[in-house]
């Protein structure tokens, strides 16, 4: 209860956005600073939500015609150690070619918890220096604000 007390004080637009590490599908620590310089999305996601399945579609779209200018996707995965098969084969069937990580501990997966993260999808647009510029951007909303930060 005190992480998201805390997380809703300070996890708003303005605010640098906190770092954590978990591990991606091969295995390797992958930390939100490795993307300082590089405009990052931190979506927060889980294989079991339909509404995160819909959306997925929506991302790789945006991702496909911004990547190139550097957007950057971490993918945080609310799934636990039952669902992991089926976290890897959503990968896979929605097409997502950024990385994906997870503490595989569901609701607890640390990173939801350091965020406040309570309902997904739910994102978080980091600019280069870290701060988060955007909340929960999702449909047509994304697009639009990806295209006032990259250009059409």
């Amino acid at each position: 209860m005190e992480a998201r007390f805390l997380a809703e004080r300070s996890i708003k637009i303005g605010s640098k956005a906190p770092d954590f590490s978990q591990l991606d599908t091969k295995g390797k620590m992958v930390k939100v600073s490795d993307f300082k310089g590089k405009y990052v999305l931190i979506d927060f996601w889980a294989s079991w939500c339909s509404p995160c399945r819909a959306e997925n579609l929506n991302l790789v779209k945006a991702y496909h015609k911004y990547k190139n200018k550097g957007l950057e996707v971490l993918a945080v995965s609310l799934d636990d150690t039952k669902r992991k098969n089926a976290w890897l084969k959503a990968i896979e069937d929605d097409g997502m070619p950024w990385i994906q990580v997870a503490d595989l501990k569901g609701w607890s997966n640390e990173a939801a918890v350091l965020y406040g993260v309570r309902a997904v999808p739910q994102n978080y647009l980091v600019d280069p220096q870290g701060t988060i510029v955007a909340i929960n951007l999702k449909g047509d909303n994304l697009h639009t604000e990806l295209a006032k930060v990259f250009g059409n």
